[in-house]
């Protein structure tokens, strides 16, 4: 509460000072009104940080019609309330910007994206890398061992990564000697299993 409010005078014996209008104060810019000028009212979109100076009354009926989006159609209104959301910045959408030399998209220091995220949102440089990662698994040489290691697994050429481990966890289940009853037959299989899912993890196949 302002020190110098006219409420403190309901509790003094005698006001201060006279509290009526003095003539530096500004007049309510209403027409035909000479009350003091209270409260600030905007002016209007096109008009930013200027206002009309009003009296309680005639501020009260100002505001009670004023409308911002005054002479703008509906489309704009629309437009303005989705950008005023961002502070009327530009955005745009992941991985859609400019690619940039040596990294798509991201520039040099791209992330890596195993799961095709950045692709899915339209990044160019990200899905590039995803092919090339798949065109080189295409071209990888296999050694005889490999298809001998794939072979123990009951799995063809060319399995890839989660078929492999999908299935050296379900052979691991069925050959553990636990499960078995200690038979001697499954735990020589199970070994054979185990050193074949090792040769792959070490040539890269898995």
């Amino acid at each position: 509460m302002k020190f110098d409010s006219p409420l403190f005078d309901r509790i003094r014996v005698k006001p201060t000072e006279d509290r009526t209008r003095k003539p530096d104060e500004p007049c309510c810019q209403w027409k035909d009104c000479g009350n003091t000028a209270t409260h600030r009212a905007p002016k209007g979109r096109t008009r930013e940080n200027e206002y009309w100076r009003f009296c309680l009354e005639h501020v009260r009926e100002y505001n009670s019609s004023y409308n911002y989006f005054s002479g703008m159609s509906e489309d704009a209104v629309l437009k303005y309330q989705k950008d005023a959301v961002t502070g009327h910045r530009p955005t745009w959408k992941m991985g859609t910007g400019n690619p940039q030399p040596g990294g798509g998209d991201f520039g040099p220091h791209a992330p890596h994206d195993p799961f095709n995220m950045f692709s899915e949102f339209g990044a160019r440089g990200a899905d590039t890398r995803t092919r090339a990662r798949a065109e080189a698994q295409q071209q990888r040489t296999v050694r005889n061992a490999e298809r001998k290691a794939l072979h123990e697994l009951g799995l063809e050429e060319g399995a890839g990564k989660a078929e492999i481990k999908a299935r050296f966890k379900i052979l691991v289940k069925r050959h553990h000697p636990d499960v078995n009853g200690g038979d001697k037959a499954t735990e020589d299989k199970l070994r054979e299993i185990i050193q074949a899912y090792n040769y792959l993890k070490s040539v890269g196949a898995c």
